[in-house]
């Protein structure tokens, strides 16, 4: 990766709950056109776009008058296999990213490691955000679940930990910015690392 080739990639998934078209430049501005029918979560991916300096398109339809969770799992699944095509073999990234998010009286931190392993530790929730539905069609309990998904199918290690929150808006914001901002330093290219930043020559 470090001869400058681009990091993008293109994907589709289709199944009987749901359809998914996905595009996305890892090396963009930070510019995204998001259509997934639940709103919040379009507001979600907006600001994953914009702060991870990612340019990012999405179109997903699917059972949502049964319940968003399907479309929203399956965006995340998506978005986590593209992210993981497009960083390639890996090769002249920093890997690893932190960051630390307010958004008025929320704050949250994430860490990033772009390591092939999927894991997720995600804590400090207040309890019951689990079942509190925001913006009419998203419940609080999906923000672990796309963290979960994504860091499963891009290989992320992902810590995400609430510091500090009361409105459920704000906190589910301040944990995706966060990600975005973590996210945004673990790709990028850093002209001091030769190769795959790791000893064992491979992530």
């Amino acid at each position: 990766m470090t001869d400058g080739s681009p990091r993008t990639a293109s994907l589709r998934r289709e199944t009987s709950e749901s359809s998914v078209e996905l595009t996305l430049d890892l090396d963009g501005t930070g510019r995204s056109t998001i259509e997934t029918t639940v709103p919040f979560f379009d507001h979600l991916l907006t600001a994953f776009a914009k702060h991870s300096l990612t340019d990012l398109t999405v179109r997903a339809t699917g059972d949502t008058h049964i319940d968003a969770h399907h479309t929203v799992e399956d965006v995340a699944i998506v978005l986590g296999d593209a992210i993981r095509e497009a960083l390639g073999d890996k090769a002249g990234i920093a890997r690893f990213g932190d960051a630390l998010v307010p958004l008025d009286e929320a704050l949250a931190q994430a860490v990033v490691d772009i390591s092939g392993r999927p894991y997720l530790m995600h804590v400090g929730e207040p309890t019951g955000y689990e079942h509190h539905l925001i913006g009419g069609h998203f419940t609080g309990s999906l923000v672990r679940h796309t963290f979960e998904a994504i860091a499963f199918h891009a290989g992320l290690t992902v810590h995400v930990r609430v510091l500090e929150g009361r409105d459920p808006h704000h906190i589910a914001e301040a944990e995706y910015k966060a990600f975005a901002r973590a996210f945004r330093q673990a790709k990028a290219r850093d002209p001091l690392v030769e190769g795959i930043p790791s000893t064992k020559g491979a992530l």
